[in-house]
């Protein structure tokens, strides 16, 4: 198994896909060690039972969805292809029959005021009233507030956002609603690094995070002598032109390295010498000072979710992905409303060669997104959305803010989940 991952093939492969295969390869081997198998000796019949007790069986509490199972076949198919080749033991998974599902089975929204009220509670010590709870002992709301605007605020994943770096963040120029910025290629799903815009809203909280809350960590660190105990890190210079870094090559000399080539493990690592003492350049932080994992933030959302339930809302959850999910249905509405008003003077065949040459909607959100297909975007994200009306959204428009106008616009709709406090009033 060791080996397998220390395979060529693996090790150029995504930290994130190392980490999916080790997951389901762990639960394929421990479904084997309960049945007294050994990896090489698993046959058809005991895949059929994994797929049993994965997607049916009514003794497991934890059963999945199709398109899990699916990830999980993955796995092991892509381990037993190597082994095969190694050692010819034949697959148990090739010629299981499943369904591999559909994404957006799972897919849920929240509404711009729904996204406003979870952060206020979850993460801002809010209370049902709105005002601060008292009872609140958070210590990282400034750090925890700006990143959940920013996932909302781009549609990054969490991994992208999380891997930003402070060379990455824009600087604050006044006239600015927007940002434009570049996700860099290592930091992406599948290497494929895109153009995002980063309101300027997001911009400032991440600013007013640097100089306050991270400020303080990075201060208590370098008084205590943290960063000078650290393993492994990097102290490299900024080059002239703010595209990468200088590191240090361990021959007495320093290579150039773009941002775009670095990994979100390497970023961590990375460290500048300031008059004060030694800096990450990562640009969130544990309370610690040190660089923030970006699985550290499912804990966040956890705790998040925790505290909402304790305060009485129920079915009030949200995940990091669910603010991709949302960023998505905000640019679709925007998208619709737009295109609307820009083609409705004209004629069907017109309006249908206008859209032949610039595209439509649905491309605005697949360029928001970073998607490399719009089917991609129609199939798995918006899916419901895809036969709604322009005359409905249209209806409501006229005179309303965006929040009030999506919150009108999706009231009622099974995965469209508004701030729960508003509907009570």
């Amino acid at each position: 198994m060791n080996a397998f991952f220390a395979s060529s093939k693996m090790r150029n492969r995504s930290d994130l896909t190392n980490r999916d295969y080790a997951y389901s390869l762990a639960l394929w081997l421990n479904f084997l060690l309960v049945l007294g198998r050994n990896w090489w000796e698993a046959t058809e019949e005991d895949a059929a039972e994994f797929q049993f007790w994965r997607l049916t069986d009514p003794g497991n509490e934890q059963r999945v969805g199709k398109s899990s199972f699916a990830k999980d076949v993955a796995g092991c198919k892509k381990f037993y292809k190597w082994a095969g080749r190694n050692y010819q033991v034949p697959d148990p998974f090739d010629e299981l029959e499943y369904d591999r599902g559909k994404r957006q089975q799972n897919v849920k929204w929240l509404d711009p005021d729904a996204i406003r009220r979870w952060r206020d509670l979850g993460v801002r010590g809010r209370g049902l009233d709105g005002r601060l709870d008292r009872r609140w002992r958070g210590r990282n709301d400034q750090r925890d507030g700006a990143f959940v605007d920013g996932l909302y605020g781009t549609g990054l994943r969490l991994t992208s956002w999380s891997s930003v770096v402070l060379p990455e963040l824009p600087r604050m120029a006044p006239g600015r609603g927007y940002f434009t910025c570049q996700l860099a290629d290592q930091c992406a799903k599948r290497e494929n690094g895109y153009t995002y815009w980063m309101p300027r809203t997001v911009a400032a909280g991440a600013h007013a995070y640097r100089e306050g809350a991270r400020a303080r960590a990075i201060r208590r660190a370098q008084e205590s002598g943290l960063y000078e105990s650290v393993r492994g890190l990097r102290v490299v210079r900024l080059d002239r032109r703010g595209k990468g870094v200088e590191i240090p090559d361990g021959a007495g000399g320093r290579v150039t390295r773009a941002w775009n080539d670095l990994t979100p493990q390497v970023r961590m690592r990375l460290f500048t010498e300031t008059p004060q003492g030694l800096e990450p350049l990562s640009l969130w932080l544990n309370e610690d000072g040190m660089p923030r994992d970006a699985h550290g933030w499912h804990h966040t959302f956890e705790a998040a979710n925790t505290r909402i339930e304790d305060l009485g809302l129920e079915n009030f959850t949200c995940t990091a992905h669910m603010h991709r999910h949302s960023f998505a249905l905000k640019w679709f509405s925007v998208g619709k409303l737009v295109w609307a008003r820009r083609l409705g003077h004209l004629s069907e065949e017109e309006t249908q060669d206008f859209r032949d040459q610039f595209g439509d909607h649905w491309h605005l959100v697949q360029t928001m997104l970073g998607h490399l297909r719009v089917e991609t975007t129609k199939e798995v994200y918006l899916e419901p959305f895809r036969n709604l009306q322009v005359e409905l959204l249209l209806a409501h428009a006229e005179g309303f803010p965006l929040a009030r106008f999506m919150a009108d616009a999706f009231a009622g709709h099974p995965h469209v989940r508004t701030d729960p406090l508003a509907v009570s009033r």
